[in-house]
């Protein structure tokens, strides 16, 4: 379990960082009518659900929360699945969202499949970006920059109503 004095974001920061995101999301994005919030399996299928919840609440945009389901610990060992059929994400902006940016390596095999569907445009969000590239990804909306050591263990929780938080441990 994760140590309460190791909180670096209260529940309330992080909802303040979900609604930023969707905000910048709706400025970058006003002209459509639709978008697909796509959430990596665990928390970041949560903040999809957050965010596209938030979208649909300061915005006319009709937006999708769908679930991408990668093996983080082995990706290239099985393939990416949507909970949705491919089609629905066609001609469609993606917002690509999980709740950790560290090394690239979960969002660039999460990406992959975007490759052979006919999307509009493919968008990166994170609630944490760590800034240990190992791929070339790119968030285009980030709640939070921090720079920790590479042994540094970073939690996002949202899931949890009452341990909503970033945690470093």
């Amino acid at each position: 379990m994760t140590s309460i004095e190791n909180k670096l974001l209260s529940k309330t920061q992080v909802l303040q960082k979900i609604r930023r995101i969707a905000f910048e999301i709706y400025e970058n994005n006003f002209e459509e009518t639709e978008l697909i919030i796509a959430g990596i399996k665990g928390q970041g299928h949560t903040f999809a659900k957050l965010l596209a919840e938030t979208i649909r609440e300061i915005s006319s945009i009709e937006a999708n929360a769908v679930l991408i389901d990668v093996n983080k610990e082995v990706p290239y060992d099985s393939p990416v699945e949507f909970d949705c059929d491919e089609r629905f994400l066609e001609r469609k902006t993606i917002i690509v969202v999980d709740d950790v940016l560290h090394s690239g390596r979960t969002f660039a095999y999460s990406l992959a499949p975007f490759l052979s569907i006919p999307v509009k445009r493919v968008q990166v969000a994170v609630v944490v970006d760590r800034n240990y590239r190992r791929f070339p990804i790119m968030s285009d909306y980030i709640g939070y920059e921090l720079s920790t050591t590479l042994s540094d263990h970073v939690s996002v929780i949202l899931d949890d109503p009452e341990r909503i938080g970033v945690y470093l441990g």
